[in-house]
């Protein structure tokens, strides 16, 4: 009898993890008890529904307040909150507290999973992770709490509390605000003070990347001890604020006045990093607000976070890159510091990878559903960016168009790389090198 032995890499367990995940959440949300109805969802909504709770999305066949019951709703914030720290640290996690040893292939996984920089300590650095974002969380939850209990009472602000403050920091989107309008986010919400200043501030601590928070605990204000990756990450998330804030405030949301129409900006700049939130009505916006919101939605958060996206390294990789093209500099550098190449290389494939794909998804749904190339191109870069912002159309969609956005949330959350990375493991490298010849650009 022949013995097959089955190896697989970090990045195919990490794949293979998330496909669990989302194929475990689809059964759950299928069963009769899941839904407020006793027929229980479709396999198809089931899916998506998973596929965007897992990938910390956002986007929706069905309304989450109106359609999904209590036992559903648990369901969908517990694939978020997992999907949010990354299924490997949950898994690697609960191994711990049942006393298990994590051996060294565990810690690899781990490291790949989270963005880690080094191996070492890598066990205290999770272990640290999970502490962090329960008390972030709960931090949020009690400050939610006033919010909701005037409209819900105790045990029912509880819930919704703890949902949205969950959903922020994991840069989801779900919403539990169907009961005043289906589909209508934080729209109701639009003026208030206190929610709109929460959820912003989980979205950016969510989304800055567990190194950057790493950096921050340890060195405080020392900035000069901060890695390149932080630097740059808080370099270019300060710049993510300031210009789009500028723009929404300036050119969009010109009816609105006051506290309104600054929360208004600040909201809309901060949530397509990527959230999914809205306290405005998206249909409202220009061609060009769109197309900036598209931008920032591709562009995200930083790696190692809860947030999709390119991330924000990828797009300050390559500024760094075309700076020094333009300065006739060698190599490519920021803060004192040489950018490896193999980390532009990488930067470079991502954003190809990303703007053909949803692109190329935009044309087909668009072709497909008879609808505005700007609309589905949107849609696209929501779904591929795990953002979960929509002009409305999701709902109304066709299959092939549900299930080439169920594959744009799972790209975008495992990452393009990691697709093909796991494709192509056990193909050889190739060590040889051609002769070299230039080619002449731009």
């Amino acid at each position: 009898m022949i013995k097959m032995k089955l190896k697989m890499t970090t990045v195919q367990v990490i794949l293979l993890g998330f496909l669990c995940m989302i194929l475990f959440g689809t059964f759950l949300l299928m069963l009769p008890v899941a839904t407020k109805g006793a027929h229980g969802a479709s396999f198809f909504d089931a899916l998506f529904t998973a596929t965007s709770a897992a990938c910390v999305t956002g986007l929706s066949v069905q309304d989450t307040a109106t359609y999904w019951s209590m036992f559903g709703k648990i369901v969908i914030i517990l694939l978020i909150q997992v999907g949010g720290m990354g299924v490997i640290t949950v898994v690697v996690a609960i191994t711990m507290l049942m006393g298990k040893k994590i051996g060294l292939a565990q810690r690899k996984i781990m490291q790949e999973s989270i963005s880690a920089d080094k191996l070492g300590g890598i066990i205290g650095f999770t272990s640290n992770i999970i502490k962090v974002v329960f008390v972030i969380e709960l931090l949020g939850a009690v400050l939610l709490f006033p919010v909701f209990y005037k409209e819900h009472g105790i045990l029912s602000g509880i819930g919704y509390s703890l949902f949205h403050s969950v959903s922020a920091f994991c840069n989801a989107g779900f919403d539990l605000m169907g009961y005043h309008e289906k589909f209508s986010s934080l729209t109701y919400y639009n003026s208030n003070v206190l929610l709109n200043i929460v959820i912003v501030m989980l979205i950016l601590v969510g989304g800055i990347g567990f190194g950057t928070w790493k950096d921050i605990w340890h060195n405080k204000w020392h900035l000069k001890k901060y890695s390149l990756q932080s630097k740059l990450v808080l370099c270019a998330s300060v710049v993510l604020l300031v210009i789009p804030f500028i723009y929404y405030y300036f050119g969009e949301y010109t009816w609105l006045s006051g506290k309104e129409r600054v929360l208004a900006a600040v909201f809309q700049t901060v949530t397509p990093r990527t959230a999914g939130f809205n306290t405005q009505d998206l249909t409202k916006l220009s061609d060009s607000g769109i197309v900036v919101m598209i931008m920032l939605m591709l562009t995200g958060g930083a790696s190692g976070s809860t947030a999709g996206g390119m991330k924000i390294t990828t797009i300050a990789v390559l500024v760094c890159m075309a700076v020094s093209v333009v300065r006739h500099h060698k190599d490519a550098s920021a803060f004192g510091r040489r950018i490896h190449m193999e980390s532009i290389k990488n930067a470079a494939t991502v954003m190809i990878l990303y703007n053909m794909l949803f692109v190329l998804a935009a044309v087909v749904i668009s072709k497909i559903e008879a609808l505005p190339m700007l609309t589905c191109m949107f849609e696209t870069s929501s779904a591929i960016a795990t953002v979960g912002l929509t002009l409305g159309i999701t709902p109304g969609l066709g299959m092939v168009s549900k299930v080439i956005l169920i594959l744009l949330m799972f790209l975008g959350r495992v990452g393009g790389l990691t697709i093909f990375f796991a494709a192509f493991a056990d193909k050889k490298t190739h060590m040889g090198r051609f002769p070299e010849e230039s080619v002449s650009v731009g």
